[in-house]
């Protein structure tokens, strides 16, 4: 094994302690820095970090009652509340190393120790303490993200009634605690949603952390949601703190809630409750602040009463329920998410922006758009890197109309009116082309003047 154990601190009055110690773990860290004197803790900490720092209980002013070891182990929390600290304790100190880790510590090691043991429970430490790394880089990624949905306000406003209606209710609710419940089809947008209401909130400072609960399966719920020791379970090889912990003083994103199995719920209800969480593996609670914000696009009120989601879950979860309409209910925002997603397209394909003739337009205004949100992003970005017009044109969008008639097509050419057969048959041909007048016409027969006085009759 080697591990890589990153910069150790350890604390020690001990001369033969820390030269063991350090001559042990030098091969599995990239540094071992040893101090036999525990007032130049805040000079070593206040000029570098440390991956790992190993602290004796007792030092030679106190032998034995432990409290300098508490002392120091306050005093290193409260310089970097994410540190973390293994207690070097007597086999006699046991209850004191125990009381150390309530008050903090991360674990504690035995002296004399076996060395495998004493690697295992550092690497075990550093695994956690990459988590708490991930933590802060995903803190700095929210503060990135919330940059990007500052510059993207035209995904959380609109002109349309339902809109307005959506964003009162919102600028109500962002600055309270108060847990959410977003309802809408797929595709309306509802993790902006849910980011732009931590963003307003209080807690917009601290993490966000999105979980998508239908891709959690029973076993891996709890490991997921509420962390595990190592050990706890087959595949459980190191320590792993859960995404209540990581979104603690924060906002925790659960989508897809409604998918969760009866037997999953009732374990959520019961964190919700106490508002604290129990690794795997162990028994101890940890107490959790976060901001709740759930999702879904199924019926909980049908699913309740169908016995399929529980009652005082629900109760839990909506203090607060906000309905987001489709995209078929808010044409009037038409222009502004079009025009949004085409400047975010030409960025990302090094492109000048496009823009839409009026015609294009009305025909992604007559079209019911059952993805919504999501769908007319993906039908933009198809868009911009197909057609070569800087103005995109109707044709540019002719499979929408293709998607919209899927189901009128093999009727129309069972039927023997003349007119609905040649609709059909160049609805197909224009499909077929992606919207190529050219390739189209020449495939039907027809000069490029025909095609479009057929189009224009069928309303195409």
């Amino acid at each position: 094994m080697q591990e890589n154990l990153g910069k150790i601190l350890i604390i020690d009055d001990n001369e033969d302690i820390l030269f063991s110690a350090k001559m042990l773990l030098k091969k599995y860290s990239q540094q071992v820095l040893i101090e036999k004197d525990p007032r130049k803790i805040p000079f070593l900490l206040n000029h570098d970090t440390y991956d790992l720092i190993l602290l004796d209980m007792n030092f030679s002013q106190d032998t034995t009652s432990g409290n300098e070891g508490f002392q120091w182990l306050k005093e290193i929390l409260a310089r970097d509340p994410s540190a973390v600290v293994i207690m070097i304790t007597a086999f006699g100190d046991v209850e004191m190393a125990v009381r150390a880790l309530k008050e903090g510590a991360t674990d504690f090691v035995l002296k004399p120790w076996q060395n495998e043991k004493l690697i295992a429970t550092l690497s075990a430490a550093a695994k956690l303490k990459n988590s708490y790394k991930e933590i802060s880089t995903l803190k700095k990624t929210n503060t990135a993200l919330a940059s990007q949905l500052n510059q993207s306000v035209n995904l959380v406003t609109g002109k349309s009634p339902a809109m307005q209606q959506l964003l009162h209710l919102m600028n109500r609710v962002a600055k309270t605690d108060a847990d959410v419940l977003l309802l809408g089809e797929n595709g309306t947008g509802k993790e902006v949603i849910a980011r732009s209401l931590h963003q307003q909130s209080n807690r917009a400072d601290k993490v966000f952390i999105s979980v998508d609960m239908g891709s959690l399966t029973e076993s891996l719920f709890e490991s997921e949601l509420f962390g595990h020791k190592k050990g706890a379970f087959t595949d459980a090889k190191e320590d792993r703190i859960g995404r209540f912990e990581m979104a603690n003083g924060g906002t925790l994103f659960l989508d897809e809630i409604g998918n969760l199995s009866m037997a999953m719920q009732a374990k959520l209800l019961t964190v919700l409750q106490r508002r604290e969480v129990i690794r795997v593996g162990t028994g101890q609670p940890i107490p959790i602040n976060v901001r709740l914000i759930c999702a879904t696009n199924m019926p909980l009120a049908q699913m309740v009463a169908q016995g399929r989601f529980r009652q005082d879950l629900l109760y839990r979860i909506n203090t607060i329920e906000l309905h987001l309409p489709p995209l078929r209910d808010r044409q009037e925002d038409l222009p502004l998410l079009v025009d949004h997603f085409l400047k975010r397209y030409a960025g990302k394909y090094k492109q000048p922006a496009k823009s839409l003739a009026p015609a294009a337009l009305d025909r992604l205004k007559r079209y019911d758009w059952p993805g919504n949100i999501r769908e007319l992003e993906h039908v933009l970005e198809r868009a911009t890197i197909i057609s070569e017009n800087h103005v995109l044109q109707p044709q540019d969008f002719f499979f929408l109309q293709m998607q919209q008639h899927s189901q009128q097509l093999e009727p129309a050419l069972q039927s023997h009116n003349l007119d609905e057969v040649e609709k059909s048959t160049v609805m197909k041909a224009m499909g077929k082309h992606d919207g190529n007048i050219s390739k189209a016409a020449k495939e039907l027969g027809l000069s490029r003047a025909s095609l479009y006085r057929r189009l224009e009759k069928y309303g195409l």
